[in-house]
């Protein structure tokens, strides 16, 4: 099972300069609505035709989300498989983005 990151976690790792490349794994309109800024957005269904656009630098932490944390950790499971390193699932979500580090992302 992929490893979770808490929203205040990456808030603090974002906040501190470390290189953290966002992948949201939610539909379109999903990002459209709400979503954490210099996020690349590759919909879950498109992850395995798109996977070559997610970088394999080990120095950078990949921090996959989605709504509730469910579609980013099977994300991050396969994206794991591929061969990445240092890959997180944003635990709990946008949601848990937009109620502990910026309540200014509409909740949905």
């Amino acid at each position: 099972m992929a490893q979770e990151i808490t929203a205040r976690e990456l808030a603090k790792a974002i906040e501190n300069g470390q290189p953290v490349r966002l992948i949201d794994v939610r539909q379109t309109w999903e990002s459209q609505t709400a979503s954490i800024p210099d996020s690349v957005l590759i919909p879950l269904n498109e992850l395995p035709g798109r996977a070559g656009e997610i970088p394999r630098d080990p120095g950078t932490l990949l921090v996959i989300y989605c709504h509730h944390g469910v579609r980013s950790q099977s994300a991050a499971e396969y994206v794991l498989r591929l061969g990445h390193s240092n890959v997180r699932s944003l635990a709990g979500g946008i949601d848990s983005w937009s109620c502990e580090v910026d309540p200014e992302v509409p909740r949905y």
